[in-house]
């Protein structure tokens, strides 16, 4: 039996036994309160998905129309289905590697001999998955970009290298709970629309004119993937600090046509030999 068939009939035995056990809580006069399923009994309230998350649902691409014959439904159907998109976009995120955190200035903050060999790994990996990349984007910082040369290094022959600071390192937005040991207030104020941006510029469904799947790289930091991985699963972002990510790791997601989103890896370091893996 496979996994996935497995997982199906452990989920559903699962949803026949917890899901038909409902909370009754009566009042002083035994009446009836709103019942509950089971599994919601400690659950804040859910949002629907958003499918124009990245304002690119066909139907926002299309200027509205009097329909008002099936001739004109048609024509209408025709302009929406030509704008829809026809690929995947895949996102491959790295974490840069360790690095010395006692610098003074970015220039200073390398790598250590840890982080360059953590660098290596990754490129390795990279290269045995072995997917059609196509470019990789690195931040400007002096850690991310050794990481990105160095993985690099591990022959990417089509692959084009570009760098931008909006993917710096920087505090996206106050994290939930409250953490004694963040910098004062003004740091999201500086730092969180720039990452919003790179979130924006990055994230979002394969134009309608893009034949194959595609796969990106970013090499760039802790907090800025927590955020976007936040951002792109319509989680609260301000959770993205209960989140943790090892040095070199990489994480994996992908955008389809219909614009759902599914993370496939979070923070891999399972390639590296346990005394190469920090965090």
């Amino acid at each position: 039996m496979s996994m996935s068939s497995s997982f199906r009939k452990w989920f559903t035995g699962f949803g026949a036994i917890g899901g038909a056990m409902l909370f009754y809580p009566h009042d002083d006069n035994n009446n009836l309160s709103q019942k509950h399923n089971s599994w919601m009994a400690f659950s804040s309230p859910w949002v629907k998905w958003n499918h124009n998350w990245d304002r690119r649902d066909p139907k926002s691409l299309v200027r509205p129309m009097k329909i008002s014959n099936e001739s004109d439904q048609t024509a209408y159907n025709k302009e929406v289905a030509n704008k829809m998109a026809k690929s995947v976009r895949h996102i491959i995120l790295i974490r840069h590697g360790q690095y010395n955190i006692d610098a003074k200035t970015d220039t200073d903050a390398k790598l250590t001999d840890l982080g360059r060999q953590q660098a290596e790994e990754t490129g390795k990996r990279l290269k045995k998955l072995n997917f059609p990349y196509s470019v990789l984007i690195h931040s400007t910082m002096t850690r991310a970009e050794e990481t990105a040369k160095i993985i690099m290094e591990k022959d990417f022959k089509d692959v084009v290298v570009k760098s931008d600071s909006l993917l710096n390192e920087g505090a996206p937005i106050p994290p939930e709970p409250p953490s004694p040991n963040w910098k004062p207030e003004v740091n999201f104020y500086r730092d969180g629309p720039r990452i919003e941006a790179a979130f924006r510029k990055y994230f979002h469904r394969a134009d309608f004119t893009q034949e194959k799947d595609s796969y990106t790289i970013l090499v760039c930091h802790a907090n800025v993937i927590r955020y976007f991985i936040c951002r792109a699963l319509q989680f609260p972002p301000e959770r993205w600090l209960r989140l943790s990510l090892n040095h070199a790791s990489i994480t994996w997601i992908s955008i389809h046509p219909d614009g759902m989103v599914k993370l496939w890896t979070f923070g891999d370091t399972g390639y590296m030999k346990p005394q190469l893996i920090s965090c």
